[in-house]
């Protein structure tokens, strides 16, 4: 799909930020549309093919929470953003944890808006053309772990295990790169594509429900360590193997 056909789904009942958002998501050259109340918003989604999905959090009808509960048990993968006027982290974590790749809380500005789609879409044009190259190999092998890449598919002990888009993007860096440590700040620039001050939480949050997925106790992670002071790093080889 061609960058210019890109197709983006608003689901949000105030009219101004859907005005607002079909501006600027115009001036970038893709297409909105847009749903008043989740139920209108689910079904929109799931009858159609989008490139990213903006969900409000309060909407009429059925909620943003439920509306990608929903979405992700019919396992689409499209990236959702979600908006939320509340403050309360539980709502966010409730989000993220039912597969929402991230949150703009608001109000927020028009910058941070279009900087968050801009990389959202610009991960998938990456994830296009690395899959297409045949230099990288299509599986990663390690004690237990099986990453497929061009699948996006993760087994434990040949179990699979549901991982969202984003918690998947995380794993990813990490497997291709055992023993590197990266600090929030470079997670956040190479998984979600930008950086502003006070969205660390937001890698702490994904780190701690991709340990809670992948590792057999969370408080003693094997794949993930940390690296105290500094970030994360993915175990290096003969640490698996002992």
């Amino acid at each position: 799909m061609k960058s210019e056909a890109k197709k983006i789904l608003i689901i949000e009942d105030d009219p101004n930020i859907v005005e607002l958002a079909g501006i600027h998501i115009g001036d970038l050259g893709y297409s909105l549309e847009s749903a008043v109340d989740g139920e209108a918003g689910l079904n929109k989604a799931l009858e159609e093919e989008y490139d990213l999905i903006i969900l409000d959090l309060m909407l009429p009808r059925l909620d943003g929470l439920e509306v990608c509960k929903r979405f992700r048990q019919e396992n689409r993968k499209t990236p959702i953003l979600m908006l939320t006027a509340k403050s309360e982290e539980l709502d966010k974590v409730l989000g993220l944890e039912l597969g929402a790749d991230d949150y703009l809380t608001k109000p927020f500005s028009v910058r941070e808006l279009v900087a968050r789609i801009k990389a959202i879409l610009r991960r998938i044009d990456t994830e296009r053309e690395t899959a297409a190259k045949t230099g990288e190999p299509e599986v990663l092998e390690f004690e237990q772990m099986t990453i497929d890449t061009l699948k996006r598919k993760v087994t434990l002990s040949g179990k699979t295990v549901d991982l969202t888009a984003k918690e998947f993007d995380l794993l990813l860096l990490f497997a291709r790169h055992p023993g590197r440590t990266y600090d929030r700040h470079q997670l956040l620039d190479q998984v979600w594509g930008y950086h502003f001050d006070g969205y660390d939480h937001t890698v702490n949050s994904h780190i701690n429900r991709l340990r809670n997925k992948i590792e057999e106790d969370p408080a003693n992670p094997i794949f993930i360590k940390t690296v105290w002071g500094v970030g994360y790093r993915f175990a290096e080889l003969e640490e698996l193997q002992k």
